[in-house]
């Protein structure tokens, strides 16, 4: 039977109690101070029970006795009796599937939906909301998934899960088919259910029917198969590395994000989840990138950081300037090893910074723990820093030239490993995005080259070889280009470099004892030295970055911090770097456990909400080991390193008898050791653990650095020596019997990074993303089971989902929360106290009883319900920004009206008092007008009547005439209007006359110009031949054809605007004697010149009388017919002369005359007359 209560009655009890408790509670303060307050004595809904809107959930029931009691129902056959045998079949016990591993937790709502859970009474009216569950029975529930043949996992022979059904079952043990068609037996406790095919591929794993870790695996196993990566696991992002492309990156996704549009799992998300809530609550944020080597986290990062810097664009481009710091980082600080082609080997924290307005400010950089022993000592098969084979690979030549290098197979250093190139990367395309990455970030080119001249010296240093001499096996550097170049790149003498690497000084008393090296001694100092100068040149790297990124006067405090740190490690010869790097991780798992299971649970206890702890491996007892004093293994490290004496193997026997109770510490043969860290077991050996943790430096590379002269160099070694004096520790160690530079061990050192990096991120709110290694062998596509299934096991991912889903992820104070929802309550009537207005809220807003709970001091709410009351505020104040938009602008509105009118009457006034003021003033000029007026006023008042009468007739008239005049001026108005009209067309036709005439004066000109020319050529050629006693040769020319039709094109587009046609002029030739005969044809020629110089001078005259009368009217169109037919009737006529002059001129010629004839005519034909055609 389900009840009903009345919500408002049971909330109002309830504040009453709570409000009575708490005055009880100030009242025994009062009284006792010296006692802690006692907790006020708990309500009996604290407001969740649900609404009047709300039906109760059907885990409440309620007995004969009137006691309430939890019952967890299943639904797997929607029949109404379907459901009623199988209550009955199965009663009140539990029949959850679980393991051994899950019984811890048998109390989380994430058991099995299809049994029912049997609790007794409850002491009061309290209902929880996590139902307390008994023991598991098997018995009950296995019939039951026979008959219904529902999925199962069980666990194999080899460790595996594998799917299927349950055949029968005998005792302890069942027959399962599996999947692939075999029968196999298995324990009962061995078996788990499966969840139903509809929940293949969820993006959370909250979304799980089932909660078990084989279906936590095979449902990560499933999207990745579907090149999907990302999956949810409650607030922790779980990123699988695909080891290739894939299409989910880049501005569109960004975008989408961004605008909200996807909200699938995606490192996206996790920013933009970051970002919002620092602008929300104000509070510094941090994302915590974990996972082994070779999960994927350096790309993570990366891809975290691009979409802040998208989202947070801001001040001068500087978001350009934090992205291509990773170009440098993984330049400088990158490398690839037998797991990872490129694994950070250092570990960093990029802080970012934002404006109040949310835009990028600036950045800080901060770096923990760099392997420093990487770049004298490689493995096999890997490689050092990838800054090293850039520069061998893509130096321009005359950085080449300038720093000599060689090829990288060259290099002592490099080619040890017998790796120098990594499939699929071009380090010549990578050195210079590098170059470009360095201008960006605004190094000058001046510290690039000191920085490439370091890198190159590291490299020529590496090849320096030593010869021995005598016989106590000490040595001497060899003289070759080795020593040459790396003097000379660091700026200092090659004798000072040759007597630092094969001696030291040993200073007694006053004076300065040299004592040579022995072969390893000299071996050892020089990678001492190489190791020394590229870990400085890294610090100093990042300290320019820093200055180039600085916030300065722009910081506000509101930051995200990203965490990309060296990921767990365990090879087959695990060394004093992964002994750092693996305790680094079990901090950072520390700091995990700590956020997602202490403090979530501690808060829930505290606050008094209804809550099962969840349990969860804590690895607190192995940072005991690494830290604990004095008996942990930094101290006894450091403590070992003081020891002039101490060795390795002292080291590693020391550790064997104090730590060999501490479970997590496991004694090996000889100088080895194990640690059980919370990913596994890794084995240590002890060899160079002194003398790396010792990290000395001779005081003669001191000396030798100092007098480069190098800047960088010389910087180095002031830095160092500063170190030293302020924490003011010079060890005497009497290894070789000189002095050592030693700061701090790096043990110490990396223990207080580590620390202050813990503290750093406690300040912050954090975002926590483990990257998952599908393979050891970095192929895409290839998903190793046990290998995945170590890694879930070690993060945790299965507690994390089981708290989350029975959690309540967010949590707000009661003041925190009325005074962020408390404007949204519609009633009055509610009590103003805290408490109240944030169980008014809830109920207002119908969220649903089991999706929050209410504690003494906060109000816990589960996955999304935030979301919903933001979404509500967020209408609620647009509706009030509407209304006080519409109340603002009236209130101006009538403001501005207001002053209107003020501004009109002001105006009015200031009008009349300067009209008054002008009046006076004219009084003042005429003082006798009033005396006048009054004069003139008396003698119009004395006029008769009849001039009265006159005067109006006068007037009249003149109105007339008035009129009159204004229709006769609205006439001449028109005509002159006309007139103009008229002018402007005539100027328009005197315009179009103008310019014809202009053009057809140019045409004159030319074909007048072109008739002199051939003429005075005729005259030229016919002196020449009259000297020659060739008469004929220019009478015969003119009779050319070419001449004919040349002058008729020329003169067929002419025309003549005036003047008349010369008189025609007979050609005559007398028949006389020789000499007459030889005189006609030049007389006949000098008749024809002279009517053509006639005829021009006429034309030349009629166009100069057409160019001075100006102001006459154009000639009409007939006038230009008349005198074109006058033009061409002289031209017809002049040519048939021409013609009859060349027929009597052949009469004289010969062949020679002719032919000489016909070829000037040629000429003279299309140049002459050609050209003047129009």
């Amino acid at each position: 039977m389900m009840v009903s209560a009345s919500p408002a009655a049971v909330a109002r009890s309830s504040l009453e109690e709570m409000l009575d408790s708490l005055r009880r509670r100030d009242e025994a303060l009062e009284k006792t101070k010296e006692l802690p307050p006692a907790l006020p004595a708990r309500p009996t809904s604290r407001a969740r029970l649900p609404s009047a809107r709300h039906s109760l959930p059907t885990d409440f029931m309620v007995g004969a006795n009137g006691q309430m009691e939890s019952k967890v129902e299943i639904e797997v056959n929607k029949g109404k009796e379907d459901t009623i045998r199988k209550e009955k079949q199965l009663g009140n016990k539990t029949g959850s599937f679980g393991s051994k591993k899950m019984r811890k937790d048998q109390n989380c709502v994430d058991s099995n939906p299809y049994s029912e859970e049997k609790n007794g009474p409850a002491k009061g009216p309290v209902i929880s909301s996590i139902p307390n569950a008994e023991e598991p029975e098997w018995e009950d529930n296995i019939g039951y998934f026979i008959k219904k043949k529902l999925r199962i996992w069980c666990q194999l022979a080899n460790g595996r899960w594998g799917s299927g059904n349950i055949q029968s079952t005998s005792g302890d043990e069942a027959v399962v088919l599996l999947s692939g068609g075999n029968f196999v037996k298995v324990s009962t406790a061995d078996l788990l259910p499966a969840n139903p095919d509809i929940l293949e591929g969820v993006d959370d794993l909250m979304k799980l029917s089932y909660l078990n870790e084989p279906s936590v695996f095979y449902n990560l196993k499933y999207r990745y198969s579907q090149d999907m990566v990302y999956s949810k696991a409650g607030p922790v992002l779980i990123a699988v590395n695909p080891f290739k492309a894939v299409p989910f990156y880049g501005n569109e996704i960004i975008t989408a994000y961004k605008q909200k549009l996807l909200d699938s799992p995606h490192v996206y998300a996790i920013a933009d989840t970051a970002y919002s809530e620092m602008m929300r609550d104000e509070k510094n944020q941090s994302i915590i990138i974990s996972g082994e080597s070779g999960a994927g986290k350096t790309e993570t990062a990366k891809h975290a950081m691009q979409y802040l810097a998208n989202l947070g664009g801001g001040i001068g481009g500087i978001e350009h300037e934090i992205l291509q710091t990773n170009c440098i980082l993984e330049a400088f600080g990158n490398a690839k090893t037998s797991r990872n082609d490129n694994s950070s080997r250092f570990g960093k924290l990029i802080e970012i910074h934002f404006s109040t307005l949310g835009k990028i400010c600036g950045a800080k950089i901060q770096t923990f723990l760099l392997e420093k022993s990487r770049v004298v000592q490689l493995a096999k098969g890997e490689r050092s820093y990838h800054i090293f084979y850039q520069l061998c690979a893509g130096a321009p030549s005359i950085l080449r030239e300038r720093l000599n290098l060689k090829m990288a197979s060259e290099y002592n250093y490099l080619n040890q490993s017998e790796c120098l190139v990594i499939d699929g990367v071009d380090d010549a395309l990578n050195f210079h995005k590098l170059m470009e990455a360095l201008d960006i970030i605004q190094i000058c080119k001046a510290d690039q080259e000191q920085t490439f001249a370091m890198l190159a010296a590291i490299l020529w240093l590496g090849n320096v070889s030593f010869q021995v001499i005598g016989n106590e096996n000490h040595v001497e550097v060899l003289a070759d280009e080795a020593i040459t170049n790396a003097a000379r790149l660091m700026g200092c003498s090659i004798q000072d470099l040759t007597l630092a690497l094969s001696t030291h000084k040993i200073r007694c008393g006053k004076d300065d004892i040299v004592k040579k090296l022995t072969f390893q001694q000299a071996i050892d100092r020089r990678d001492a030295l190489a190791k020394f100068i590229f870990a400085s040149l890294f610090d100093w790297l990042v300290d320019q970055i820093n200055k180039s990124l600085g916030v300065g006067k722009l910081c506000t405090g509101r930051s995200i911090n990203i965490l990309d740190i060296y990921g767990f490690e365990s090879f087959m010869n695990n060394s004093f770097e992964q002994f750092c790097i693996n305790y680094a991780n079990e901090r950072l798992q520390q700091h995990f456990n700590r956020h997602l299971f202490k403090l979530e649970q501690e808060d829930y206890q505290e606050d008094g909400i209804d809550w099962t702890k969840v349990d969860f491996a804590d690895n607190q007892e192995c940072l005991n080991l690494f830290e604990k004093k004095p008996l942990g293994l930094l101290s006894l490290l450091d403590e070992e390193s003081n020891f002039p004496n101490a060795t390795d193997f002292t080291f590693a026997n020391k550790l064997k008898q104090h730590l060999s109770s501490n479970p997590c510490f496991k004694a090996e043969r000889g100088r080895a050791f194990a640690i059980l860290h919370y990913a596994g077991e890794v084995v240590y050996d002890t060899n160079g653990f002194l003398e790396k943790n010792r990290d000395l430096l001779h005081s003669d590379f001191f000396q030798l650095l100092s007098s480069c002269s190098c800047q960088l160099p010389q910087l180095f070694a002031s830095r160092m020596y500063n170190r030293w004096e302020s924490l003011k520790f010079a060890s005497p160690l009497s290894q070789s019997g000189g002095m050592e530079f030693s700061t701090q061990s790096v043990g110490t050192k990396f223990k207080g990074q580590l620390f202050k990096l813990m503290h750093q991120l406690e300040k912050t709110t954090p975002h926590f993303i483990r990257c998952i290694k599908p393979n050891t062998k970095q192929l895409p596509g290839v998903y190793e089971d046990n290998l995945v299934l170590q890694q879930l096991r070690c993060c945790g991912v299965l507690e994390v989902v089981r708290i989350s889903r029975s959690g309540y992820p967010t949590r707000m104070t009661h003041q925190d929360f009325a005074q962020r929802y408390g404007f949204l309550l519609l009633g009055t009537n509610v009590s103003q106290d805290p408490l109240s207005i944030s169980v008014a809220v809830l109920q207002q807003f119908n969220v649903a009883p089991e999706m929050y709970q209410v504690g003494y001091t906060k109000v816990f709410l589960r996955t999304g319900q935030i979301a919903k009351l933001e979404e509500q505020r967020k209408r609620v104040q647009q509706g009030i920004l509407g209304v006080q938009k519409c109340f603002r602008g009236s209130q101006a509105r009538r403001d501005l009206n207001k002053l209107k009118q003020g501004v009109t009457i002001l105006q009015s006034l200031i009008r009349g008092w300067l009209a008054r003021k002008q009046f006076n003033d004219k009084c003042k000029l005429i003082p006798n007008s009033k005396r006048k007026l009054g004069r003139k006023i008396s003698e119009v008042k004395v006029i008769p009547q009849e001039q009265v009468e006159l005067q109006t007739s006068i007037l009249a008239e003149l109105q007339r005439r008035v009129t009159k005049a204004e229709v006769t001026l609205v006439q001449k108005e028109e005509e002159n209007a006309a007139l103009r009209e008229q002018l402007q067309q005539f100027e328009r036709q005197w315009s179009e006359y103008e310019a014809k005439m202009k053009a057809m004066e140019e045409t004159w000109q030319m074909q007048m110009v072109s008739l002199q020319t051939s003429l005075a050529a005729a005259r030229k050629s016919l002196a020449t031949d009259n000297t020659a006693g060739q008469p004929g040769k220019l009478l015969d020319s003119f009779a050319s054809p070419h001449y004919y039709d040349s002058e008729e094109n020329t003169s067929s587009g002419l025309r003549t605007p005036g003047g008349s046609t010369p008189s025609k002029m007979p050609l005559t030739i007398h028949d006389g004697g020789v000499g007459r005969e030889t005189n006609g044809p030049i007389n006949a020629v000098s008749i024809l010149a002279k009517e053509f110089e006639q005829r021009r001078q006429n034309f030349d005259d009629d166009a100069k009388a057409l160019a001075e009368v100006k102001a006459a009217q154009p000639a009409s169109d007939s006038e230009f017919r008349k005198l074109k037919l006058r033009f061409e009737t002289w031209k017809k006529e002049y040519k048939v002369r021409l013609r009859e002059t060349k027929a009597r001129l052949n009469k004289f010629g010969h062949g020679e005359i002719e032919r000489r004839t016909r070829k000037w005519w040629g000429k003279i034909g299309p140049k002459g007359f050609r050209r003047s055609h129009v």
